[in-house]
């Protein structure tokens, strides 16, 4: 998720970025250890210095790090960049995971109606958050996250100041939290649990739910339903407001008012005067966004209202949130 916040750099772009960097550090490709690299060093004795932290288990932790390329060629194909809406959908919005999430559903009915009437989010949302990124936890990642965040923090040049960050905002959430820092397991990003949220998400939006005195999103289902509901209030979740519907267009609408941004900035009354209509009734001064997707029998039209741009907050991709509100209609449909 979570690391969902930030947008990724293309791959051919990247390469060449990181060729200088890598020839500088070594040669030998995966597996290279940070024990002495430059940055790693800095990064240390940032820590030392600021943080109070120790410098033999900073160092310890480092030499045991390690670049993985298949991490940097990962983050440069994300299937939002390199597949139409007809496929991305196919990869969320499934059968298997439709029923996945209803079996969640019914086994956590009292966190998640908890966590709706906590935090006004509906609880197939949060559901279908968690069953997207994670298949409901089946699969939370098989990195270690000292080396998913390593190697993009000191070999990406494109987002290292973003990771370097991030990586920081790790050391401090492993000690907070108690937990090993060499062990943990996530995404290519660093991506951590049922939720999938990046180290500083995990910092700010993580809540202890089950009230055992540890936020635990890794492990936990019940903590990690209270984070995926908090981080959507923190982020202005309205409750009770629809969340996206389609659209009909003229026969010449404004293409250029079309995935022009998440954020809704334009009024239905002002859509409408360059072809774009609601197939629900909304007040004309509702602010939308506009999307087109390449569906399988052509072209698709959405309006996304507030509560959708709400979602992109989540992983900042139209055809991300579109997934994940489909799932939560076709899980809410079967509950």
């Amino acid at each position: 998720m979570n690391w969902v916040q930030s947008s990724v750099t293309c791959l051919r772009g990247a390469l060449l970025l990181v060729a200088l960097p890598l020839l500088a550090w070594g040669a030998d490709g995966d597996e290279q250890s940070y024990g002495d690299h430059p940055a790693a060093r800095a990064l240390i004795d940032e820590m030392v210095r600021t943080e109070g932290f120790d410098r033999a288990e900073l160092e310890t932790l480092f030499a045991g790090a390690a670049r993985k390329d298949s991490i940097i060629e990962a983050i440069a194909r994300p299937a939002e960049k390199t597949k139409p809406w007809h496929e991305y959908r196919k990869i969320f919005v499934t059968e298997a995971r439709t029923q996945q999430g209803v079996e969640f559903s019914r086994r956590y009915a009292d966190s998640l109606e908890r966590a709706e009437r906590q935090y006004g989010v509906p609880a197939e949302l949060i559901a279908a958050i968690i069953g997207v990124e994670t298949r409901y936890g089946r699969h939370k990642g098989r990195y270690r996250v000292i080396d998913a965040l390593s190697t993009l923090a000191f070999d990406y040049p494109p987002r290292s100041p973003f990771f370097s960050g991030e990586l920081r905002a790790y050391l401090l959430m492993t000690r907070e939290q108690g937990l090993p820092a060499a062990e943990l397991k996530g995404s290519y990003a660093g991506a951590m649990g049922f939720g999938q949220f990046i180290p500083s998400s995990y910092r700010a939006y993580a809540v202890d739910f089950d009230g055992d005195g540890v936020v635990d999103i890794i492990d936990n289902p019940i903590d990690a339903i209270g984070s995926v509901a908090n981080y959507f209030k923190r982020h202005r979740w309205r409750s009770g407001l629809p969340v996206t519907a389609a659209a009909t267009v003229s026969a010449d609408p404004r293409r250029d008012w079309m995935n022009d941004g998440l954020k809704p900035r334009r009024s239905l009354a002002v859509l409408a005067t360059g072809g774009v209509f609601p197939t629900v009734e909304m007040a004309p001064d509702t602010l939308a966004t506009v999307m087109a997707f390449e569906g399988e029998a052509g072209e698709e039209f959405w309006l996304g209202w507030h509560n959708f741009y709400v979602i992109t907050r989540y992983n900042h991709s139209a055809m991300y949130a579109m997934a994940v509100y489909q799932l939560s209609e076709a899980i809410r449909e079967r509950l």
